[in-house]
């Protein structure tokens, strides 16, 4: 008999089990991040592969036969990629900071001011999320053609306005803070606005960096609305500009060139989640506390 966390005894078949299903649970938990790296990790090797850029090796190696940068210079050569980055940071700065303040605001509106049918409007704007974007897209391009801000970012930045996700997010993170310090701002005059901005907002960081991270990976990897949204070669983002290279030589031509190219355009998406990962995780156990 042993005794367990609590201080009560603990048979010796129950610890065994329960070892041995944190040694299983370890086990599907290696072989899945193995499964996720190998790709990842072939990918950053064939860009090195000088030797790859004609035709890529089968079976597969992970090791590059014919290490070189050249394959960076390509591909900095043969793609602006330096303009794609910067136009889809363009994209991503401005949708992250209409999303993240219109969630904000509407999550701080419907957790602190409870006015009549706040329930009704969280219960339609969660049920947006339900209408795939393909249902949508063709009715949104003709809007936005309609009135000439196609080929814009302002294609990207208004429809940012709903981010009903990031509504329920902040509403779930706000109700966690104490409704005292609205109740004291009040009383000391501030407006809602200034309660909201001046005490709220700077607690808020946490879900701030987690709805960051989530609009960033979506717009940054987004293909679709770009696509049909911008028309202009000089405003293309970077997966766009990857597609039309790749559309354009062809994956069997330059493989080497190209896998060089989708792992510079990976490397902000790395840095904005490993600078704000920790975020994450005090967002979620906040957010998790049954109230």
């Amino acid at each position: 008999m042993s005794l367990s966390r609590s201080g009560t005894l603990q048979p010796p078949s129950r610890k065994r089990r329960d070892a041995l299903s944190q040694t299983v649970l370890f086990i599907v938990l290696a072989a899945g991040s193995i499964v996720m790296i190998i790709p990842f990790l072939w990918m950053v090797m064939t860009s090195f592969d000088w030797g790859a850029r004609l035709q890529l090796s089968f079976p597969p190696r992970l090791w590059p036969q014919d290490p070189s940068t050249k394959t960076y210079e390509a591909a900095f050569t043969n793609i602006p990629m330096a303009k794609y980055i910067w136009n889809s940071f363009l994209v991503s700065a401005g949708v992250i900071l209409v999303s993240a303040v219109s969630a904000l605001l509407s999550g701080y509106a419907l957790s602190k001011i409870r006015f009549r049918g706040a329930n009704i409007v969280l219960l339609l704007a969660l049920s947006t999320m339900m209408i795939p974007f393909e249902m949508t897209m063709i009715p949104q391009y003709l809007l936005f053609s309609g009135v000439g801000l196609i080929d814009t970012y302002w294609a990207f930045y208004l429809p940012a306005m709903n981010y009903a996700f990031g509504t329920f997010l902040a509403k779930a993170f706000i109700d966690q803070l104490p409704s005292s310090l609205r109740e004291a701002g009040v009383i000391d005059g501030a407006s809602e606005l200034s309660v909201f901005w001046r005490i709220y907002a700077p607690l808020c960081a946490p879900i701030v960096a987690t709805m960051v991270i989530l609009l960033f990976l979506g717009v940054w990897n987004d293909m679709l609305w770009p696509l049909l949204a911008l028309k202009s070669s000089d405003k293309y983002t970077i997966q766009i500009g990857l597609a039309m290279f790749t559309y354009n030589n062809g994956l069997n031509q330059q493989p080497s060139i190209i896998m060089a190219a989708t792992a510079v355009s990976l490397i902000p998406v790395v840095l904005v989640y490993l600078f704000l990962q920790r975020y994450i995780i005090e967002s979620i156990a906040l957010t998790g506390i049954k109230q």
